[in-house]
């Protein structure tokens, strides 16, 4: 299978995967902040929205398309001709493009340079370590197929 094709249907697969992920995390806000009410929305996108389904509609649609784009984008991992510091900066790139409109739109971030500065620099910094256990789990995992061998 071609890599646009193979982005195209991990893309599709990842959309319920990017939804259900929203969907928790407005599970776990309303735990930690909702004092017994579900949060289904920032109060200021349901506000712009003019309705709470509006704003869930929203929401849900941006979800799917971080999902999208995590889950298509993922195929960057599989092109053997790239160096692992190209990989990790298209996919960085791609994905940091998807989710800063994102957090925009979805009003996941205060709508100025700080917000967005702030919300970047937690991208980059939850992006960091997580790119950094996946690296130290496969080596780990490639030396111990090495010593099979």
């Amino acid at each position: 299978m071609n890599a646009k094709l193979t982005a195209l249907t991990r893309g599709l697969l990842g959309i319920p995967l990017g939804i259900a992920i929203g969907f928790i995390i407005t599970l776990i806000l309303s735990v930690a902040y909702g004092n017994g009410e579900y949060l289904s929305a920032r109060p200021e996108l349901i506000t712009e929205m003019g309705s709470e389904i509006n704003a869930v509609l929203l929401q849900t649609g941006l979800s799917a398309l971080i999902g999208f784009g995590f889950a298509a984008s993922s195929v960057i991992w599989q092109l053997e001709n790239w160096s692992l510091a190209k990989q990790t900066g298209i996919y960085f790139l791609i994905n940091a493009l998807v989710m800063l409109p994102v957090a925009w739109f979805a009003r996941w971030t205060e709508r100025s340079f700080k917000g967005i500065a702030i919300y970047f620099g937690t991208f980059v910094v939850v992006f960091v370590i997580i790119w950094g256990i996946q690296y130290l789990f496969w080596r780990q995992k490639i030396k111990k197929m090495n010593e099979k061998l």
